[in-house]
């Protein structure tokens, strides 16, 4: 390495001599303003001094961050190498799939398979493949468990494989936890070390995940966040990762949450505000003196709604009590010592006082924090509490539209004026019978109540408030009503040591709240089904019923293809919630059910005091709980342990599976890419308006009967029931790429109010279009060789940092994508697989220029030379218009000239015969 600067340097920790790059080099060689630079800047600098070597790093780089300027917008690329790699397992296993599949091509290209592996560390944790189809007892864990790996049986044979073949990659078992909660209570080292050339290198944790909620890490003051698959393997694979300096946002806290108010309510708070301010692409650092005033979990809650803030990161930076959370969570002293001795040695140490320069602004007095929903469909929706009830109203109005069948005044009467006269259609119910007994269901019925995810299960004092709140309601003799189904999915099996220590458990219990799993359910899809007469009842009376989750997400469709109304809260009002039943409820003046002498009980008798909350989690949360759940986590029960590990170094790909199938990404690989060429004769897929997320894209939750993706099961012999989900199955690209655009609430523009994964096709002859499911009209498209093109309005590719809303839309045959404006993950996504993304120009979209979607269309100014930001031509139709190449980097440039990274990755390696 270069170290232009002479930052390398030796410190002792304890009686150990540890190798650093010293960012105070820097401070002495006159560059830049280390000292007023934000703690997130820092680590990136680091990384630079550590990784300079005069061609990925060069000194200009390390001056451009020592020097950056918030009042300017920095153009310049850097090349950042993370420590290590976190996946979950739908992310995964289509990691896995390609290292195989890479492997196979390696041996094609006549080198060895074996050469393929994770040159950083991967940890992967099995976490998303658990659902609640079983509820509301003592046995739900138990059968909700056995259900998961008689569905998950090759997937997790397959990462067994993985995990002997690949070196430098570990499996973390179904039922530990939630891969972020695993990472902050066990993964994250706060410092790495690392032995080089007989020296032990001290340096800071990074990370990427391949989930976009790996942000919650960044509570512990680790430097990480949620990529890609595809851009993970890449990383996992030895490559730095491109990235424009990024700018900083600085976001003051003061004071400190009242009583009443939770950690969920101040995150609620924060995803407003930084929505309301924009900082997409951007880090967030949290500064000033009400930091000292939040535990670990508290930042951690925080850290993790950075995706749903839409900032890259929400950083905090070391100081006490995060030695304390370390100490607290079972690691050892001397690695506490070291995380303190490296943090303070090396400017990583938060100093209150400091004066740090961010690109802007803004501050939240935590004393003004009330509690707080999100809803019903974006978790930047903020309602408080106290209004919840006219809110509910509000939007179940606007959800219904003109099938109301009362006037705007009356609705607006009813939903300002309280009470309970719904007007019109708003007033309906239905009566369902179930084993619970026979009940109405209306408008607002919460039929799903689940505490789950990890931004609130990873905070002992949400949770512990609502064991407390359970508590008070069953001595007051309350229960949940019977149309409510309950879950417990906690992030840790440290939750439930907690819970039942402090005696919480059994209330819990009582009102329903069973645990039903340990990883990540009703959040992504996995709440399992609602009961079929409910089910029904929803349908025939198109009613608009409720979940509230203790979730990071609400998109619309995602929770459960039932419920169109989903509210994000802490898990002490969830539980309220499911003991009120309706969203058509006021907390404050209306009664959750009366007790045992029929007098009336309200939210306030039941919601426990923050000295009540403390003292549960002083006398039932314990070290030792850490310690012993982690000592032998990657050994996994009798039924992992039990698993057939398939041998060799390349994976015997079984052809008759629907679970795991080889890609074809690598298919034609040859030691060169084509030259690129201009787009002609494409045809629109699908035109989307603002705002569509991944979970539109990206195929999730349950695979519905008689769609692409079931009739292709059906012809492999699979049963409906057996159909599972399509997270499970996203090591088949068959079934995945079937999902594509297949949620059943995308309004595709095409076509005139017709919800679900439908286009028109076009045929070449002429005549009529037809309506055809979207991979139905692909395939067809592609039998005519015919490109595709999709069109998009403003933040296309919001939410999860899923790899295959990038790969099913290669697979459509899209060829580029022209929006308003893109998420970065997604952006990212597509062209890690060669996919373009356009940008419309100021002013423009599909709209303005009047596109229909039966234009023909040209992109002509990428075989003349791709070049980053560089300006295309469009022709759709007669009109003509300009498009901006959103591929904003040299690297990028070389991935989609190579038809991917994974590709360019490849022939990096084979040239180097490696």
């Amino acid at each position: 390495m270069t170290n232009s600067f002479g930052s390398k340097a030796q410190i002792a920790v304890g009686s150990n001599t540890v190798e650093l790059y010293r960012l105070d080099a820097l401070v002495k060689a006159g560059v830049g303003d280390v000292a007023t630079l934000p703690y997130s800047m820092r680590i990136l600098l680091e990384n630079l001094l550590r990784y300079e070597d005069g061609i990925t790093v060069n000194k200009a780089d390390i001056v451009a961050v020592a020097s950056w300027d918030p009042k300017k917008r920095v153009e310049h690329e850097v090349q950042l190498r993370p420590a290590r790699v976190l996946m979950q397992d739908f992310t995964g296993v289509p990691a896995v799939c390609d290292l195989a599949a890479m492997r196979d091509a390696f041996v094609k290209l006549g080198l060895p398979g074996k050469s393929i592996n994770p040159l950083k560390p991967a940890d992967l944790v099995i976490d998303h493949s658990v659902q609640i189809d079983d509820f509301g007892s003592s046995l739900s864990f138990k059968r909700n468990v056995e259900l998961e790996y008689q569905r998950n049986q090759e997937r997790y044979q397959f990462l067994r494989w993985g995990q002997q073949a690949l070196a430098n990659m570990n499996v973390v078992p179904p039922g530990t936890g939630i891969c972020h909660q695993v990472n902050l209570e066990y993964l994250a080292k706060v410092v790495f070390t690392q032995e080089q050339n007989g020296v032990t290198v001290a340096y800071p944790d990074s990370l990427v995940g391949t989930d976009s909620h790996t942000t919650m890490i960044n509570g512990l003051g680790v430097f990480g966040w949620g990529v890609g698959g595809i851009e993970a393997e890449a990383v996992m694979l030895g490559q730095p990762m491109a990235m424009l300096i990024p700018e900083v946002v600085g976001f003051e806290l003061v004071g400190k949450l009242p009583p009443g108010t939770t950690a969920t309510d101040l995150v609620l708070t924060v995803t407003q505000m930084l929505r309301k301010k924009g900082v997409v692409d951007k880090f967030v650092e949290f500064f000033g003196s009400g930091i000292a005033a939040l535990s670990l979990p508290d930042r951690a809650t925080i850290a993790n709604m950075a995706p749903e803030y839409g900032a890259t990161m929400g950083f905090f930076p070391v100081d006490a009590e995060t030695l304390n959370y370390l100490r607290f969570t079972g690691r050892s002293e001397d690695h506490v010592q070291l995380v303190e001795r490296y943090t303070k040695e090396n400017m990583l140490w938060h100093d209150p006082s400091a004066k740090l320069r961010f690109a802007d602004t803004l501050s939240l007095d935590l004393s003004t924090v009330e509690p707080s929903l999100a809803g019903p469909a974006r978790p930047q929706d903020r309602v408080p509490l106290k209004t919840s009830r006219r809110a509910w109203r509000r939007a179940v109005s606007g959800i219904l539209g003109d099938k109301c069948g009362a006037d705007a005044a009356a609705v607006d009467t009813w939903s300002n004026e309280g009470g309970n006269a719904a007007p019109g259609n708003l007033a309906a119910t239905k009566e369902v019978t179930t084993d619970k007994g026979t009940f109405p269901l209306g408008h607002g019925s919460v039929v799903i109540a689940a505490i789950t995810s990890c931004t609130n299960t990873s905070n002992p004092s949400v949770l512990m408030a609502a064991g407390l709140l359970a508590q008070k309601a069953c001595a007051k003799g309350l229960n949940t009503k019977p149309w409510v189904k309950t879950s417990l999915a906690p992030g840790s099996q440290v939750v439930t040591d907690y819970l039942i220590a402090a005696g919480v458990m059994d209330p819990l219990e009582k009102l329903g709240f069973y645990l039903a799993g340990y990883g990540c359910t009703t959040c992504i899809g996995n709440s399992g089904p609602v009961h079929d007469g409910i089910a029904a009842a929803v349908k025939d009376g198109n009613l608009v019923v409720a979940s509230v989750l203790s979730g990071n997400r609400n998109f619309e469709g995602r929770v459960n293809p039932v419920v169109r109304a989903n509210y994000l809260a802490s898990p002490p009002l969830v539980v309220a919630y499911a003991l009120a039943g309706t969203m058509n409820f006021d907390m404050e003046t209306d009664p959750l059910g009366h007790d045992t002498e029929g007098k009336p009980v309200f939210l306030k008798d039941v919601w426990p005091s923050p000295a009540e909350v403390a003292e549960a989690m002083r006398s039932a949360i314990k070290r030792e709980q850490y310690v012993e759940r982690y000592a032998h986590v990657l050994e996994g029960d009798a039924d992992w342990r039990a698993l057939q590990v398939p041998e060799g170094d390349t994976f015997k790909w079984d052809p008759s599976s629907t679970y795991i199938r080889k890609p074809t990404f690598f298919d034609d690989l040859g030691p060169s890419p084509k030259p690129l060429r201009d787009i002609h004769g494409a045809r629109i897929l699908a035109i989307v308006g603002d705002s569509v997320t991944t979970d539109h894209i990206s195929p999730a939750g349950n695979i519905a009967k008689g769609s692409p993706a079931a009739r292709y099961l059906d012809s492999h012999g699979v049963k409906p029931s057996e159909y599972n989900q399509y997270g499970a199955r996203r090591g088949n690209h068959e079934v995945m790429v079937r999902g594509t655009f297949a949620n059943i609430r995308l309004k595709n523009l095409m076509l005139n109010g017709v919800e679900g994964g439908f286009t028109l096709h076009y045929p070449a002859t002429g005549g009529e279009p037809e309506q055809l499911p979207i991979y139905d009209a692909a395939m067809r498209y592609c039998a005519e060789q015919k490109p595709l093109i999709v069109i998009a309005g403003e933040q296309y590719g919001t939410g999860s940092s899923r790899d295959w809303a990038a790969k099913g839309t290669l697979l459509l045959g899209v060829k580029a994508v022209i929006a308003k404006s893109f998420e970065r993950i997604h952006r990212s996504n597509l062209i890690g697989m060669g996919v373009i993304p356009l940008q419309f120009s100021p002013g423009e979209d599909a709209a303005t220029l009047g596109l229909k979607g039966d234009e023909v269309i040209a992109i002509s100014g990428i075989e003349s030379g791709l070049a980053a930001k560089k300006q295309l031509s469009v022709t759709a139709g007669s009109k003509t218009f300009t498009v901006i190449a959103r591929i904003d980097t040299p690297q990028e440039v070389e991935y989609v000239i190579h038809g991917g990274i994974l590709q360019y990755v490849l022939r990096q390696r084979a040239a180097a015969g490696v």
